[in-house]
């Protein structure tokens, strides 16, 4: 028998630095800090909108977010419109978040759904796209999916 049809619960990332990484997601998504323990050697924090429980982050690592090993490729987040895409993107150029591409991009070539990609500060991927809009802009990655090569 099959599992009933699921829903994606939180995703727990692994941090380096809980108080910059509590500051860039509140920033860049408006998340709220449902619950945190900043002292000791067990700290994290729940984030979320509305009380739900969306990403808790672990400060339980060091260096940098490894790409090229199996595991997590990015986390995207859907948003009503291609406006808050740009304001999204907004947002990342006054941080100085790293782009992976100059700006908002379509997911493929001839697709309007798209976004902004880009990395937290411990180098995780990340997405925010809107399901139409993007079309403005030639698809930066030819013969595959945009969020997949990058």
């Amino acid at each position: 028998m099959s599992t009933p049809a699921l829903q994606t619960g939180h995703v727990g990332l692994n941090v380096t630095d809980l108080a910059r990484s509590i500051a860039f997601y509140r920033r860049v998504f408006g998340f709220e800090v449902l619950g945190e323990q900043s002292e000791g050697d067990r700290r994290f924090a729940f984030l979320g909108l509305d009380g739900t429980l969306l990403v808790t982050l672990w400060q339980q690592s060091g260096g940098v977010f490894p790409v090229d090993r199996p595991g997590l490729h990015h986390l995207s987040f859907q948003v009503p419109d291609i406006e808050a895409v740009r304001r999204t993107e907004a947002t990342l150029r006054e941080l100085g978040a790293e782009l992976v591409y100059d700006g908002v991009v379509p997911h493929g070539e001839g697709a309007s759904s798209g976004g902004v990609f880009f990395t937290d500060p411990d180098g995780i991927r990340l997405e925010v796209y809107a399901p139409s809009g993007a079309d403005t802009a030639p698809a930066p990655t030819q013969g595959a999916p945009t969020c997949g090569f990058f």
